[in-house]
């Protein structure tokens, strides 16, 4: 029987049959854990933090240097409409 690192929760999971590198999700707080070693059995919880980097370096891609939302651009789109109304005012 193995316990959750994060809230001490008993983990029903055949020791002998992990393997290193698997990923288990305790029942009770939703931990996701990696078996980093087997011999003894050693569990180690997932970090989010890599994840939450990743989510903040999206969100500062959609902003300037000043802090001002960048609007996507469509050069084709644009030119297309304008030439229409162009001609349709000949």
């Amino acid at each position: 029987m193995l316990r959750c690192p994060e809230c001490s929760a008993e983990i029903d999971v055949d020791e002998d049959e992990v393997e290193e590198g698997e990923i288990l999700s305790c029942p009770e707080c939703e931990a996701e854990l990696e078996v980093s070693q087997t011999h003894p059995v050693a569990l180690n919880p997932i970090s989010d933090d890599i994840e939450e980097e990743e989510d903040e370096e999206d969100a500062e891609d959609d902003f300037d240097e000043n802090g001002d939302l960048l609007e996507e651009e469509d050069d084709d789109d644009d030119d297309d409409d304008s030439d229409e109304d162009e001609e349709e005012d000949e």
